[in-house]
């Protein structure tokens, strides 16, 4: 079965749209299974390009390798495939570390096992941006008070480090309206008019940007250069009744990461072929630097401004939360 991904026919409605493919066709059970079986995991990612990890992974057969059998599941963000884990529906998911942040603070036991992939802390362009239309008139930061800025998830890295930019810019942002907008849905909403401005990574930035829309550059390098932009998580719960699941996936998920770090051209292919765009379009992507090291995350100091712009009442345990 074609293991693409379809945008157009994703529900993002939900709290968490998941709509999977497996080379089987059938849905995939847990296992605990022994050394040298085969474990059917179920991920939960987005449908974005830092996902091209996986998918290049997939193909050059290095899930199978480490004794994976890999069911990849689309998701809104990292926060909304928390009730999928808690419900059973699937093993882990990638997604940006304040979803885990949350729940864990809400009584879930929710554990960072690895990073995924880090921003990039310079350069002329980063791996999001926010990006505005042209009949916005918004071209710097403090442009954005006033305005309608989608994200993604709400509460989350997106809106916060955008607000952090904007006051540091001398706007005002509690003046900001900020909305949830699935990231495949900004180009429309953009050249719609119902939002002025976006928080997106490519595909999507490109296509705002190839229409005529303005780069203000990326809220993470304006903040907390070389920020995390998606970890991998699961509950604690997994982790006590699979712990060799957990373990073959956390492996198998390191080495995938490695081999896309430096395999940059079957990364922009699966892409390429995942999210359905042209290849050309595929080759300008502004790619993360994949790693499964959690030291250069910024973790701490995304607590720290999360707790400044007063996002959590009590500051998120991290020695608890993160097990790597």
């Amino acid at each position: 079965m074609n293991r693409s991904t379809l945008l157009g026919g994703l529900a993002f409605a939900t709290a968490l749209a998941l709509v999977g493919c497996t080379d089987s066709g059938a849905p995939s059970e847990p296992t605990d299974a022994g050394p040298g079986e085969t474990y059917q995991v179920r991920v939960a990612a987005l449908p974005i390009a830092e996902t091209g990890a996986i998918w290049a992974a997939l193909d050059a057969g290095i899930f199978e390798e480490h004794g994976i059998e890999l069911e990849i599941l689309p998701a809104q963000g990292g926060a909304q495939a928390i009730p999928a884990l808690v419900a059973g529906d699937i093993d882990f998911a990638i997604g940006q570390p304040m979803g885990p942040f949350r729940a864990a603070l809400g009584g879930e036991e929710v554990r960072i096992l690895s990073n995924y992939a880090n921003s990039l802390a310079s350069g002329d362009g980063d791996v999001n941006s926010v990006v505005a239309s042209a009949a916005s008139g918004i071209t710097s930061w403090a442009d954005l008070s006033g305005k309608t800025v989608s994200v993604n998830s709400l509460g989350a890295a997106g809106d916060l480090t955008i607000r952090a930019a904007v006051e540091a810019d001398g706007g005002d942002p509690s003046t900001i309206e900020f909305v949830a907008v699935a990231f495949p849905d900004v180009p429309a909403q953009i050249e719609a008019g119902t939002i002025d401005a976006a928080w997106v990574p490519d595909p999507f930035r490109g296509m705002v940007v190839g229409a005529g829309g303005t780069d203000l550059g990326g809220p993470y390098q304006a903040t907390i250069p070389g920020l995390t932009v998606l970890t991998n998580f699961t509950l604690q719960s997994v982790i006590d009744e699979q712990p060799e699941m957990v373990a073959a996936w956390t492996e198998a998920l390191a080495a995938a990461l490695e081999y896309a770090a430096s395999n940059e051209d079957a990364v922009r292919a699966a892409i390429a072929t995942n999210l359905d765009i042209p290849e050309e379009a595929a080759a300008g992507i502004v790619l993360p630097e994949f790693t499964a090291d959690l030291s250069n995350a910024g973790l701490e100091d995304l607590v720290a401004l999360a707790m400044e712009y007063a996002y959590f009442e009590t500051e998120p345990d991290l020695a608890t939360i993160v097990v790597q």
